[in-house]
């Protein structure tokens, strides 16, 4: 970004931001002298009491490598400069696997002025549910986003909502069939490219990449989850495994939480999301990657994070996880969103290659 553009972004925002950028402007032109603010007071340039020399990063600014604007009002609200999330750079990607049928689904787009919407939803028993939350989620998240302002909550009241249209859709279908079918969600809400708050029914995932190491957003509702056991055996329901050694629900369903499964609510298996909020730092910050199962299952958090880095753009990064995941050999459907922040391409590591194998040397789920 130009001296220019920062000085022009200067006279037309807020104090606080007016104050950083000026200082950080005139501390990298003039390490060595202090500056004033405009408000009388001198500005030294070590603004974080770090001993260290202010930086670029100090103030909340970017790498850019997408070329993104700025977004003013929320720049000024929050005192350092937030680039804009455009959806037209958020990569997706979804692979049928060794199956019949994809009952992966994903969406994503503009909720209101301020917030952007992420989904993603795995069906299992049949598409039915799945296909129901990809077509209704946006909707009752928009809904109480009207009426409620604390993101956490509105997303908690939609899903425990669509999970009860689900079940008044499969009874008035008469289609028994429904009543067997469910699917995860995982769900990501963006305020003003700054406020991110991550709800989860299910084993699809979420991950934000920060300073090139991945932080989990969600946790995998497993029944083998001491919390989520003890609810299930509350209810009546048990916990059984597999040849394989996986838990399952009364022997057959691998999750205790999910839209739908009608069959199992009163066993415990319940609708209500753990919810995660954070607030972005788009210095460190490179991206968000939401998936489902078919990829977590054979490929870890950070691989994920190491793979998505070496790509040029989010639409490359989204395919490469579904096809590392193919090769690597799962059978299930996969799907990835990726949605770019403001340190995208900062932290590549060049020790990364792409592996069209790899080695078993342990079973079960990837961390």
């Amino acid at each position: 970004m130009s001296t220019a553009a920062l000085i022009s972004l200067v006279r037309n925002g807020g104090h606080q931001l007016q104050r950083a950028l000026l200082t950080s402007c005139c501390a990298i032109l003039s390490p060595k002298r202090h500056i004033s603010t405009g408000d009388g007071k001198a500005a030294r340039f070590d603004l974080d009491g770090s001993g260290c020399p202010a930086t670029w990063d100090s103030f909340g600014i970017w790498d850019n490598r997408l070329d993104e604007p700025i977004l003013l009002p929320p720049s000024i609200k929050y005192g350092k400069l937030i680039p804009k999330v455009s959806l037209s750079n958020v990569g997706c990607a979804t692979h049928i696997g060794k199956r019949k049928e994809n009952e992966d689904r994903f969406d994503y787009g503009q909720l209101t002025e301020e917030v952007l919407y992420f989904a993603i939803f795995d069906g299992h028993g049949g598409v039915a549910a799945a296909d129901f939350c990809n077509k209704y989620m946006r909707e009752y998240i928009q809904e109480f986003l009207s009426e409620e302002h604390n993101m956490e909550l509105v997303l908690i009241k939609s899903f425990l909502e669509i999970d009860k249209a689900y079940m008044r859709h499969a009874h008035l279908s008469g289609d028994a069939t429904l009543l067997n079918t469910g699917s995860t969600a995982t769900v990501a809400l963006l305020r003003d490219g700054i406020e991110l708050v991550v709800a989860s029914v299910g084993d699809s995932r979420a991950l934000l990449c920060r300073k090139g190491k991945a932080e989990k957003l969600t946790i995998d509702h497993t029944p083998e989850r001491k919390d989520e056991k003890e609810r299930i055996r509350k209810c009546g329901g048990f916990v059984a495994w597999n040849s394989l050694g996986q838990p399952h629900v009364n022997g057959r369903l691998a999750m205790s939480r999910s839209i739908g499964d009608l069959d199992l609510k009163k066993y415990g298996v319940i609708a209500e999301p753990e919810t995660k909020r954070l607030k972005l730092h788009h210095t460190s910050d490179s991206f968000l990657v939401l998936t489902t199962d078919g990829i977590n299952f054979i490929i870890n958090s950070q691989e994920i994070c190491d793979f998505v880095n070496q790509c040029h753009d989010p639409t490359e990064a989204a395919h490469i996880i579904t096809e590392q995941a193919m090769q690597y050999g799962t059978e299930d459907n996969g799907t990835a969103i990726v949605v770019p922040f403001g340190a995208w391409g900062k932290y590549k590591n060049s020790e990364v290659n792409f592996s069209f194998s790899r080695g078993f040397g342990s079973s079960g789920r990837w961390a």
